[in-house]
């Protein structure tokens, strides 16, 4: 079996050496570089070509947000999982919008690390139902980001847009992966075959242009199709 190459980017060396140590136990995990900036991060994910960057938010000079936006950018095959720690990060939906396949939590244990990275190599987006519903009730409770004036309402008008041309199942199915559901759980509210469900989730990637499941909560926020939890 082949392991997966990942990049550590964090500017904290005692983070980074924690987590190559934890690493090390791991047959299918192989640490291939580390990196204490996002620029860093960007000149590894080129050069080493990993298939998981691991990727803190708060560096000094270019922020793990830019590093994940190049780095999606180059339309390559590095997948990025950001590190936060939740409760007081004010960026992990930028992250996310950013093309960040999902994010880890810094006090998570090491199996659900582990688990996430092998979920994200595996081209797929780590979205926990728990960690979505969080995600999207911390979100759409704060301000507007800096930005120009139009650009929130101009986002959630394309993303409106986007969606017209789903079927009114797979709107069905896109609100309920918004709220965080599992595809067993999807497919429980709707009262059809996980299988079924996998094949509607399989054509709004195509449909939306999205290729996880962290993208299509985005989108399905963004177009107002989930409400946050008050």
């Amino acid at each position: 079996m082949t392991a997966v190459r990942v990049v550590l980017a964090d500017d904290q060396p005692l983070v980074r050496a924690g987590l190559r140590v934890l690493m090390a136990d791991a047959p299918d995990i192989d640490v291939v570089g580390e990196a204490g900036t996002g620029a860093e991060a960007v000149r590894l994910a080129r050069d080493v070509r990993p298939d998981v960057v691991v990727m803190d938010i708060r560096m000094p000079g270019m922020d793990g947000i830019e590093a994940t936006r190049l780095i999606e950018s180059d339309g390559g095959p590095v997948r990025v999982l950001v590190l936060t720690t939740f409760d007081d990060d004010e960026y992990v939906y930028g992250a996310l919008r950013a093309g960040a396949s999902g994010f880890l939590v810094k006090d998570m244990a090491l199996e659900d690390i582990l688990a996430a990275i092998r979920v994200v190599a595996a081209g797929d987006g780590l979205i926990a139902p728990s960690v979505t519903r969080r995600l999207i009730a911390e979100f759409a409770a704060r301000p507007e980001q800096p930005g120009p004036p139009s650009e929130p309402r101009a986002a959630r008008g394309a993303a409106e847009g986007v969606v017209e041309g789903i079927t009114d199942r797979e709107r069905e199915v896109l609100t309920l992966v918004g709220r965080g559901l599992s595809n067993a759980e999807v497919a429980a509210q709707l009262y059809i075959t996980v299988a079924t469900v996998k094949a509607h989730v399989a054509r709004l990637f195509t449909k939306l242009g999205a290729r996880d499941r962290v993208q299509l909560v985005i989108i399905a926020y963004e177009a107002g199709l989930v409400a946050p939890p008050r």
